[in-house]
């Protein structure tokens, strides 16, 4: 195992001037750095599945595949830093992988370098093609909505699932959200949907009208959740176009996962809006053949 004295270790800025940046065919521009250990063809395959539609609102972003990003100030000081305020010169890039290293260093992180807007992305803390291409997809969903906003068709479709009362959520930023919105604490909404016996499915009928004593919706935190949830169903769409991938493995412990005929409809809505790039195929199969 490489030691820490051994592996070279440059500044988000240094990286950013000395990687040539390539440019996709749907023209999103990205570079690589170090030992990366992905594929090239893999790489290709993943930036260009996202379609020419999405990728436009992304051709001020640099991303930038490297094997480590340590966290700003490596080593670590004893003064915190929001992630709003990193500074390029003391992000810090590691070229190769220890076990030391990646005890400190985190997914991603963005920076400003040169005016403009470089996302760093750790492929060495990703276990294999999944997490890297859903990091790259996540990343790629709040660029796009940052930019381009949420559609009303989408926003119409995913606040009647809400009323509805539909289970679950894509993101754990989305379920408490929703829950705000809505006035509810998410975790006594947790509490109670695992007392169902059974959940409430997305039926692609209008939500019931309100009742009267229906909760206050907190309007900014609605719009905070619309946004949450298009950029999460932009995200998954993009990893089904990349890879093959059972829902279950989006889940995580925090909130209730979506239910699934719900996020279909999500992500048949947004294939609607953003058609696959040449090459790339949108399928949902509700059950695999053993």
């Amino acid at each position: 195992m490489l030691e820490i004295a051994q592996i070279e270790l440059k500044t988000a800025s240094e990286v950013a001037r000395i990687v040539p940046v390539r440019q996709a065919p749907n023209k999103i521009r990205y570079g690589t750095y170090g030992d990366t250990q992905l594929p090239v063809a893999d790489l290709e395959r993943m930036v260009e599945a996202v379609p020419p539609a999405i990728a436009a609102a992304l051709q001020d972003k640099r991303y930038y595949f490297v094997p480590l990003t340590l966290g700003e100030s490596y080593p670590p000081e004893s003064n915190e830093t929001t992630l709003r305020e990193i500074d390029s010169s003391k992000l810090m890039i590691a070229a190769n992988f220890s076990t030391e290293l990646g005890d400190t260093a985190v997914c991603h992180r963005n920076a400003t370098i040169d005016g403009t807007d470089c996302v760093f992305i750790s492929t060495r803390l990703m276990q294999d093609r999944f997490a890297l291409s859903f990091e790259f997809y996540i990343n790629a969903g709040h660029h796009f909505v940052e930019a381009a906003g949420v559609p009303e068709s989408f926003m119409h479709l995913v606040w009647a699932q809400a009323e509805a009362d539909v289970r679950g959520e894509t993101s754990q930023d989305a379920w408490e959200q929703r829950a705000k919105a809505l006035g509810s604490n998410p975790g006594q909404v947790i509490e109670q949907s695992t007392k169902r016996r059974r959940p409430k499915f997305w039926s692609g009928k209008p939500a019931p009208e309100p009742a009267p004593e229906s909760r206050a919706i907190d309007e900014k935190v609605r719009t905070e959740y619309l946004e949450a949830a298009f950029s999460d169903a932009v995200a998954i769409y993009l990893l089904s176009l990349t890879v093959d991938f059972d829902y279950s493995e989006l889940r995580e412990r925090e909130y209730p996962l979506l239910a699934a005929p719900a996020l279909a409809e999500r992500l048949r809505a947004v294939a609607q809006l953003f058609p696959p790039s040449a090459g790339h195929e949108f399928s949902i199969y509700y059950r695999r053949n053993r």
